[in-house]
């Protein structure tokens, strides 16, 4: 036997990989025997040295035999194959995400296995499917309202989707948006709400409407129960008299109520989060505050 050659045993001390590996890299042509003894037994030269580190690596970075079998045959070069694997990687991350937030879901929810297999078909929906939700929403939602070009246009453009790598609380946050939009008794109750709360050109904005179109509304409310203020108190008459002027306090609580009953807050806050957008905290005890406050309220607010 040459001084150069070494058996498969004094491959496998060198490399530190075993023979039984070796053995199978050899017999799969990643690792052919530069030669034979003999008596038979299989040697391998200096470069084979090499060859067993370059095909640990790209073994432990998840690279299968036959592509790493077409890096050493010459016909794909590292990079190439590394790229290729970075999008099948990248694809098999994006599924993983899902499958935890699927999971997730159902962990915390309890769900039978027919609410698992409907979350994991919504989490798992083309980009086109999630559209398609969106459109039929927005047609039975929308379509007919009284509103102008502007808004309208709004309406039209308005995009509610997951991004190409979307976190776990944003597939969570379009799993139960999924399921909201698809409600018939959800799409009901926004048409009415909108109905009531959206501003017809031409005519005076509903009261009701600086409520769900205007933050600030919120933010007073906000301060008020930060100071301490009750619904019922005098001070709370003077917040709502600063809102909302002269208005009917009858006619601003039928809107809100109406937003409240539909669950506006809750589709806000579904939205922001599929959108990845955390900025605005959920109002929902404001809302139920000013809802006892215009209960409340003298029948004017002069």
């Amino acid at each position: 036997m040459d001084d150069d050659r070494l058996t498969i045993g004094q491959l496998a001390q060198r490399t530190g990989i075993d023979t039984r590996t070796l053995r199978f890299w050899s017999d799969d042509g990643v690792i052919p025997p530069a030669g034979r003894s003999a008596s038979g037994y299989r040697l391998y030269d200096a470069a084979a040295v090499a060859r067993v580190e370059l095909v640990r690596t790209l073994r432990e970075l998840g690279l299968g035999l036959g592509d790493i079998r077409r890096v050493i045959d010459g016909r794909a070069t590292v990079a190439a194959v590394a790229q290729a694997h970075v999008a099948a990687l990248d694809a098999r991350i994006r599924a993983l995400k899902v499958s935890r937030a699927v999971l997730s879901t159902v962990s915390r929810r309890g769900s039978t296995a027919e609410e698992t297999a409907l979350m994991n078909r919504l989490a798992r929906l083309s980009a086109a499917e999630r559209t398609q939700i969106i459109d039929e929403f927005k047609a039975e939602v929308f379509d007919g309202l009284d509103i102008g070009p502007d808004r309208r246009d709004k309406v039209r453009e308005l995009r509610i989707d997951l991004p190409d790598d979307p976190t776990p609380d944003q597939v969570d946050a379009w799993i139960e948006l999924a399921e909201l939009l698809q409600d018939p008794g959800f799409r009901t109750r926004m048409r009415a709400f909108l109905e009531l709360n959206t501003p017809i050109p031409g005519r005076d904005n509903p009261p009701s409407a600086r409520i769900w179109w205007a933050r600030q509304v919120v933010n007073t409310v906000a301060e008020a129960r930060e100071r301490g203020v009750q619904p019922g108190d005098p001070a709370a008459a003077e917040v709502l008299r600063d809102m909302f002027g002269s208005a009917d306090p009858a006619v601003v609580l039928a809107g809100l109520v109406a937003g409240i009953e539909a669950g506006a807050e809750r589709y806000r806050g579904l939205v922001a989060r599929v959108r990845g957008q955390y900025g605005s905290p959920d109002a929902t005890e404001e809302l139920h505050w000013l809802a006892a406050a215009l209960t409340e309220a003298p029948a004017s607010l002069r």
